[in-house]
């Protein structure tokens, strides 16, 4: 399993007007927290799209437990549990503390620049699967 964290401070202009943060805001950091996983991994989504891949979004899924506000610190905890293929999904948990506010995931197709669904080339299958046996 892929496992990354990621800080976030809530800003206030996240949160709406009944001083909740907006609940839009939880998909923008997943995408923080999978773009630094990514990272993490030496495989930059910038390289990945100039080597020709994109990861459009197919599904998004959100369960909320608990509100969180302006100037909380958060982690956004990222995982991958299973090699990918054609698609990948991703695994996220967003605490305050030890407090689990947020539970989510997406799953992602590999696709070329022209939007057809692709394999990922051998290095970047291999680089997922390399993490993923570590742990």
């Amino acid at each position: 399993m892929i496992r990354s964290e990621t800080d976030i401070r809530v800003r206030y202009v996240e949160t709406d007007a009944m001083r909740f943060v907006h609940h839009a805001n939880y998909l923008a950091w997943f995408e923080m927290a999978r773009i630094e996983m990514l990272d993490g991994l030496d495989m930059p989504y910038h390289k990945m799209e100039e080597e020709g891949y994109l990861l459009p979004v197919l599904k998004a899924e959100l369960n909320y437990k608990q509100a969180a506000y302006f100037n909380d610190r958060l982690k956004v905890f990222c995982y991958v549990r299973e090699k990918p293929r054609v698609r990948i999904k991703i695994d996220y948990e967003v605490f305050r503390h030890e407090t689990l506010l947020c539970r989510g995931s997406t799953e992602h197709a590999f696709i070329n620049k022209r939007g057809k669904p692709v394999r990922p080339v051998k290095s970047i299958m291999d680089t997922f699967a390399k993490a993923i046996d570590s742990n």
